[in-house]
């Protein structure tokens, strides 16, 4: 590969406090330091001249639907769409049919990213057998396969004696869990959040109680156990206040918010549109603003987007039966700066270590750093540029997003994958 020169950025590296013009060197695949000035003259430059270039963004909540459902998405198509979204790496859920609960599973899910995916995807393996939350799966040999976490995400263990055995087994074997904190007996028909909307819309509601309930009992057993939890996509404000208690007692407990639940409200199932239907709902705007504010004061250590591919004749159907779930990686780095860093002051830099730094370092990926000998996993994009997406003309396969339609400002111009160029603003070029 050519060596890389890079110049007239604005290079913001949150892991090495770096925001600042500047350049940025690749070769062979990594960053590395101020070649000679004969290999300059050789290089090929890169003019990013209005850009911000910035590690690779990293997404650790994905759905790619790969083995089982690829009529959604495939591995291939899921890369693709994160790559146009300045992803580079991802961590794939593993509610996929047949679930990711044993190391053959495993293993095809690794086979087929290594064949098809334009940036790097991790697997993830479920904490039960079947995702039935009835026995433990063999979470040692998940981990000799190669995942990275353990989750049973699109669903949530009930038991709270068999998460307790979960969470020694994790620690043992020195993986974080995961989970969708969701208690099943407060949301049987369950549509959409418990609030003045859902008694207008006659639809049945969900309590943030039921979220509320599983983040304090995963906070109790990581404090009993020692294991660490992350809980998925937060919704409740209640559930926000519980998360900072616990961290301030030096609980090993994290926590992520999606682009959708800092930017929409449940006033926007008005009009029964199921492209807004999703799980954990869109609550109110009192837990709107409780989830910025925890993402602010570090409660909420990261972003993700729970990108989660339907197709269009699933969502067209009436709103109790249609699936959960929206697409995530094409939009949120503009849908985040929009509501982050225009409309609540977030500086530039704390929102890219949202998407980067703090994500890789929550499950200990090799990713989101600038810093010399790393992979060159890099985004450069125009934070300001407008432009108008359309979903059935994105790189996913399905199209059930709520942005469909919309401009959006912040647009990704480059997304690099070991130094070779993947996305060039317009097209896959992997």
């Amino acid at each position: 590969m050519p060596l890389l020169h890079l110049t007239n950025a604005r290079v913001i590296d949150p892991a090495a406090k770096r925001d600042a013009a500047g350049e940025l060197f690749i070769r062979d695949g990594v960053f590395v330091a101020r070649p000679s000035a004969a290999d300059l003259k050789k290089a090929k430059k890169i003019d990013a001249a209005g850009l911000v270039a910035a590690p690779g963004l990293v997404d650790i909540h994905v759905h790619f639907r790969e083995p089982g459902q690829t009529h959604k998405e495939t591995i291939e198509t899921g890369s693709r769409a994160a790559a146009a979204g300045g992803f580079t790496s991802v961590v794939c859920m593993p509610n996929t049919a047949p679930v990711a609960d044993n190391a053959g599973t495993i293993q095809l899910i690794k086979d087929s990213a290594a064949r098809s995916s334009c940036i790097h995807v991790y697997p993830t393996g479920c904490i039960t057998v079947g995702m039935k939350g009835q026995s433990l799966a063999p979470i040692g040999s998940l981990k000799r396969a190669g995942v990275i976490a353990i989750t049973d995400d699109g669903d949530c263990v009930q038991s709270n004696e068999l998460m307790r055995r979960a969470c020694e087994y994790a620690k043992m074997f020195g993986l974080p869990l995961m989970d969708h904190c969701q208690d099943h007996s407060m949301t049987v028909g369950a549509v959409m959040n418990e609030g003045q909307m859902s008694v207008k819309l006659g639809l049945k509601g969900w309590p943030n109680a039921a979220e509320d309930l599983i983040v304090a009992r995963n906070c109790i057993l990581s404090e009993y156990t020692g294991a660490h939890i992350h809980m998925q996509h937060l919704s409740s404000r209640n559930a926000v206040e519980i998360l900072r208690r616990a961290k301030a007692r030096g609980v090993r407990v994290t926590g992520e918010a999606c682009p959708h639940h800092i930017a929409l409200t449940d006033e926007a199932l008005a009009t029964y549109d199921t492209h807004f239907k999703m799980n954990p709902p869109l609550r109110t705007e009192e837990d709107r603003l409780a989830i910025i504010a925890g993402l602010k004061d570090g409660t909420i250590d990261i972003l993700a987007t729970d990108h989660a591919p339907h197709t269009p004749d699933e969502k067209d159907r009436e709103f109790d039966l249609a699936p959960n779930g929206i697409l995530g990686l094409e939009t949120a780095l503009a849908v985040s700066l929009e509501i982050l860093v225009r409309k609540n002051k977030f500086k530039l830099a704390t929102l890219v270590d949202l998407w980067t730094r703090k994500p890789a370092q929550l499950l200990g990926l090799p990713a989101g750093t600038l810093a010399e000998g790393a992979p060159a996993d890099l985004v450069l994009f125009d934070p300001e540029a407008e432009w108008l997406y359309d979903a059935k003309k994105g790189f996913s396969k399905s199209a059930n997003s709520p942005w469909s339609g919309q401009k959006l400002r912040g647009q990704v111009k480059a997304t690099y994958v070991s130094g070779k160029l993947v996305f060039d603003g317009k097209k896959i070029v992997a």
